[in-house]
């Protein structure tokens, strides 16, 4: 049987990805930091779990520690908060969210790659957030690009160890973290459909995962324009 951990388990697209995998017949270990929703987790065959704070390094080097063979890692957990007033910015909430996307992805990867072995694979969640720049997403965003980053560079170096890396960059997915959102989201999808798209991704080994497609791509072919273009779009778009 593989093996797959994910982490932000505990809600959202993590909880959804770990009932996709357990009925696909993997051995799932489930991370997150609710000890109620791990425990309900828990009472699936083959799925074991981890409570655990990413951004506490020293934690998340002792529960990752020795856990064997891992076939897949998926590098899920992540928060959103938004800067209202960008005159007075918040450089508190800047660094909680760049601590909980970033952060804690790297202490996950210095914990964890070491268990992936050749031909295994490794998934870091992104947004589709990205591909441009909205409104008052500068710490959202900035972590995202930042984990977009990421993971070009690790699939270009551990291409030699025979590790694929994919970046899933969702667009807007009914979760409990967008359901806070005081704004409309286009062409939204269930955490369970956005499970279906990411399963499909990796069992293709496929980079890039994006969805929903008519979504992405749109923003996509918008973030090839040039900046000034899309500044005048996003103001008139700001100003109705």
């Amino acid at each position: 049987m593989k093996k797959v951990l994910i982490t932000g388990a505990t809600s959202g697209i993590g909880e959804a990805l770990c009932l996709h995998y357990q009925a696909l017949n993997y051995v799932v270990i489930a991370c997150g930091r609710q000890q109620d929703k791990l425990a309900k987790l828990a009472a699936y065959d083959n799925v074991s779990t981890i409570a655990v704070d990413l951004c506490d390094e020293q934690q998340v080097m002792t529960q990752f520690a020795q856990l064997g063979r891992l076939d897949l890692v998926i590098l899920n957990a992540g928060s959103c908060e938004y800067i209202d007033d960008v005159k007075n910015f918040d450089g508190q909430l800047f660094a909680r969210v760049m601590n909980t996307n970033l952060i804690g992805t790297g202490y996950c990867l210095a914990a964890l790659l070491p268990q992936i072995p050749a031909g295994g694979q490794l998934a870091l969640v992104g947004s589709s957030a990205s591909f441009l720049p909205f409104s008052r997403a500068q710490a959202y965003g900035a972590s995202k690009a930042a984990i977009a980053y990421l993971a070009r560079t690790l699939a270009l170096d551990l291409k030699s160890q025979n590790i694929d890396v994919s970046l899933v960059s969702p667009g807007f997915v009914k979760t409990p973290l967008t359901d806070k959102n005081d704004f409309s989201m286009p062409m939204q999808i269930s955490a369970q459909q956005a499970a279906v798209e990411i399963v499909s991704g990796l069992e293709k080994r496929v980079f890039d995962i994006h969805f929903p497609k008519k979504f992405t791509l749109i923003l996509k072919a918008l973030s090839l324009l040039p900046d000034r273009w899309w500044c005048a779009i996003s103001t008139r778009m700001l100003s109705k």
